[in-house]
């Protein structure tokens, strides 16, 4: 009988994960130096002779859900998903008796999972906005446009891996870095992290209160405060506030850019956005000075109030209409009495998405279900019916922001919607059964062809979506919806301390609706809303649990904030890199394959996307081959240790279905093909919709891996995803040391000095290796032995790197480094870093 879901994930059946590597050379090594490490286990030969790698430890693939609640059917609830062991260790389970809103809620998780790309080792994970590359994006394919939505829908993924490595994208990694100051990429600003309107030290205070790991927020305060005080740029003293570029705020063609010499690039002015997005980031600032509390941090807070209250102050005088009751743009340029522009748009409504309007403004709302406002049965608008500009061309061609319904704006109208109903003083404009009407509104948009779906912008009036690219506007991640429901409607609303308040925006008509295992500050939350106990028939009420356990229970749906207790701080699978995956598609690893189908690329299963849609495509098929058996390999350049490797097969349902089995196989040191040996596989055989994983009883080093997958009646077959994992030490950097052009010049037949480095935060005990390709030589200078690197030490080790003597002038070749290590627990690690050598 086969387990249930969630017994499958704390029967222990998935602890076998990213494995440890170990340092001895196995079958099909080359290029190998270095001795193994002290208490290595003694080697023993393998298939062909060579000595194999010792066994690998089993890590968790998955964050442990730990104790909880199991109300619902998360089995039903996702239905024929891929890969829905994700999905049960990672999301909070939701039930509502609205059946649109449900359907988009569980897809709009699909959409996150698609949107997670593994950028490489030095990067991690980052979330697309589209699923294929634009020319227009930062380094890997981010684009910093939707990132803080990004953050506020992924803070409620158990795996705090994800949002991690993308906060850090922003803050430290290539997205932090320099960017051209073009037309095209924005003329304004010099760094990827403000080409567009961004709004990052909100988010990441809202997802420390979500999952209380703030000191991981507080360690990157310097860089937090270095992105607020770079838009310095943009501030006009005289005014106090801000300006923004329309399109610079993922805006082009609005009403109030049609009103300027061009309606792409023009309309400069002082707008809700960026004001209301330095004035939340000051604030989320702020909070963090005073949490962190060294000398000084008071001061240096109440500094950031001050910017804060002023920016709020400047906006009230500036941008507030109090004949239309509204927040508007106010021209830059040409304007010099500083009229506001006649028309309203729907950014009008952003302060209340950070706390900044004053309750007394609170009649802007009344224009969100006004018919000449911003009503619509798709909507709402991006700028309200009166507007002569009112889908001016809106249907000519995308993307005009100056009528169609869009995900991005409805989001941030939402949330400043759910705040206002939540967190304002009571007022006559809007109630709870508006926050619904519109919820269930932008549910309705989530539709093409009967099922869900999400582009750029839909016809507010009409059951269409008016901008959608084929293999472009799918899966489109570019808003929020998964949190609107959480955190507005379910009313979950995540506290700074150790609480929680549950404030619904529900219909009070309805009898029930839950959200169960909810990660929040490492524990469970449940709440359920059962009005007379006999849907989930754990009482009559509103009942919450924590961890499983019954902490409170109410007859209505009143607002209630509990105590939770300190954050729970649960252990998190380790910092894993797949060393198979090449976002660039160029270079190493390359894949390729015996036949392709036309549309397909053997690049693509190892692009850092695991998509199980048919467009946009991301994956390697052989549909249609002439051939009995077709085989995908990738040569991965350098010889690289496996152990771990996971298979996505596609399944289009059709033409290209999962196999009946599949053949890995690893290039030996003669560069013969031979079976891995000792995989141990889960499932045994492929199943439609589950990851297939192989840990191997012996790490093996080679620099070529090729897999064989087969079907009994034939017919084609496809890889979305092909992946290598092995587990780092998170107390090491380690690093080839490289030239200005972040190359290593290496001399045909000649010897030259490459040096490597090891830096630790803690003493550890360290033995470096350098791996280089089939035909060159990679020796020490001098014997490499474990040994002990103190806390802020670094080891440099000096190596002799040999190209082959015929090595074309130009040709490239990854050298990598491999630094072994042992946990507290005894453990092994490897930490890694592959850099490209040149011939001069």
């Amino acid at each position: 009988m086969p387990l249930d879901r969630r017994q499958f994930l704390h029967s222990g059946a998935l602890t076998l994960g990213a494995a440890a590597l170990t340092s001895p050379l196995a079958p099909g090594a080359v290029a190998r130096t270095g001795p193994p490490p002290p208490g290595a286990d003694a080697r023993r030969p393998g298939p062909s002779g060579a000595p194999a790698g010792i066994r690998p430890a089993g890590l968790p693939m998955y964050p442990d859900v730990g104790p909880g609640t199991t109300v619902l059917d998360h089995q039903a609830l996702l239905g024929d998903i891929v890969e829905a062991e994700w999905y049960e260790a990672n999301i909070p389970f939701v039930d509502v008796p609205d059946q649109a809103i449900k359907d988009t809620y569980y897809y709009r998780w699909r959409v996150i999972k698609h949107a997670l790309k593994y950028a490489g080792a030095e990067e991690g994970w980052i979330f697309s906005e589209f699923l294929g590359p634009v020319g227009y994006s930062a380094p890997n394919g981010g684009i910093v446009a939707a990132a803080a939505h990004h953050v506020r829908e992924a803070r409620w993924l158990r795996d705090s891996r994800y949002l991690d490595d993308y906060i850090d994208y922003w803050l430290r990694g290539s997205g932090s870095g320099p960017k051209p100051a073009t037309d095209f990429l924005n003329k304004n600003t010099t760094d990827w992290a403000h080409q567009y309107s961004f709004w990052i030290a909100d988010a990441v205070v809202a997802r420390a209160s979500a999952d209380g790991r703030w000191d991981f927020a507080l360690d990157r305060l310097p860089e937090l405060e270095r992105q607020w005080e770079k838009w310095a740029p943009q501030y006009d003293k005289e005014l106090g506030l801000y300006w923004q570029t329309p399109v610079w705020d993922a805006m082009e063609y609005t009403a109030s850019a049609y009103q300027s010499d061009g309606p792409y690039h023009g309309g400069d002015g002082f707008r809700p956005t960026l004001n209301a997005y330095q004035y939340g980031d000051a604030k989320a600032i702020a909070t963090l000075l005073r949490l962190r509390d060294r000398a000084g941090d008071g001061a240096k807070a109440q500094r950031y109030d001050d910017r804060a209250a002023a920016l709020r102050a400047n906006q009230e005088r500036w941008l507030w209409d109090e004949e239309d009751q509204f927040y508007k743009h106010v021209m830059r340029d040409g304007n010099p009495d500083r009229h506001k522009i006649a028309d309203r748009e729907q950014i009008g409504f952003l302060p209340w998405y950070f706390h900044m309007a004053p309750a007394e403004n609170a009649a802007a709302w009344a224009q969100l279900t006004d018919p000449q406002g911003f009503a619509a049965p798709f909507g709402p608008t991006t700028v309200e019916r009166r507007s002569p500009w009112f889908m001016h061309e809106a249907l000519h061609g995308c993307c005009r922001w100056n009528g169609p319904s869009w995900p991005f704006s409805t989001s941030h109208t939402l949330t400043a919607l759910a705040n206002l109903l939540i967190d304002y003083p009571g007022q006559p404009y809007v109630g709870r059964a508006d926050y619904y009407v519109a919820l269930r509104r932008y549910a309705l948009t989530h539709r093409k062809n009967g099922e869900p779906y999400v582009a750029e912008a839909h016809h507010p009036d009409e059951d269409r979506w008016i901008y959608d690219g084929r293999g472009h506007s799918e899966d489109y991640n570019h808003s929020t919806f998964n949190d609107l429901v959480l955190s507005g409607l379910l009313g979950i609303r995540p506290q700074a301390g150790t609480s929680v308040e549950i404030a619904p925006l529900a219909p009070k008509e309805w009898d029930h609706f839950a959200v169960e295992n909810l990660a929040y500050q490492g524990r469970n939350l449940t709440v359920l809303w059962d009005r007379y106990g006999t849907t989930y028939g754990r009482g009559a009420g509103l009942t919450v649990w924590l961890d499983g356990r019954r902490v409170h229970r109410q007859n209505g749906l009143d607002p209630v904030r509990l105590d939770t207790g300190r954050a729970v701080h649960r252990r998190t699978p380790p910092r894993v890199v797949d060393d198979l995956a090449n976002v660039a598609r160029s270079g190493y690893p390359a894949a390729s394959a015996s036949y392709t189908f036309h549309l397909d690329s053997p690049a693509r299963a190892i692009d850092g996307q695991d998509l199980h849609i048919d467009t946009p495509p991301s994956r390697w098929t052989n549909y249609q081959s002439p051939n009995g058996t077709d085989w995908l390999a990738v040569d991965l350049g350098v010889p690289t240790p496996v152990s771990d490797i996971r298979i996505s097969f596609y399944d289009d349902g059709g033409g290209v279905r999962t196999p009946d089995s599949y053949a890995l196989e690893y290039r030996t040191e003669t560069g013969d093909w031979h079976p891995l040996p000792g995989q141990r596989r889960a499932p045994a055989t492929p199943q439609r919709g589950v990851l297939n994983r192989v840990l191997l009883d012996r790490t093996v080093t080679t620099d070529g891996l090729r897999l064989t997958a087969l079907r009994g009646g034939g017919g084609g077959v496809g890889v979305s995803a092909w992946q290598s994992w092995r587990a780092e030490d998170p107390r090491l950097d380690v690093a080839i040391e490289t030239g200005p052009e972040g190359l290593i010049a290496v001399q045909p037949g000649k010897a030259v000095e490459v040096t490597t480095t090891v830096r630790a935060t803690g003493t550890v005990v360290v033995h470096p290796e350098l791996l280089a390709p089939r035909g060159w030589q990679a020796t020490p200078r001098e014997p490499v032995r474990p040994r002990p690197v103190g806390a802020g030490q670094t080891l440099r080790t000096p190596w002799l790197v040999t190209a082959p003597a015929d090595l074309p002038h130009g040709a490239q070749a990854p050298l990598r480094l491999l630094v072994q290590s042992r946990l507290s627990d005894g453990s092994l690690r490897v930490t890694g870093d592959v850099t490209r050598a040149e011939a001069g």
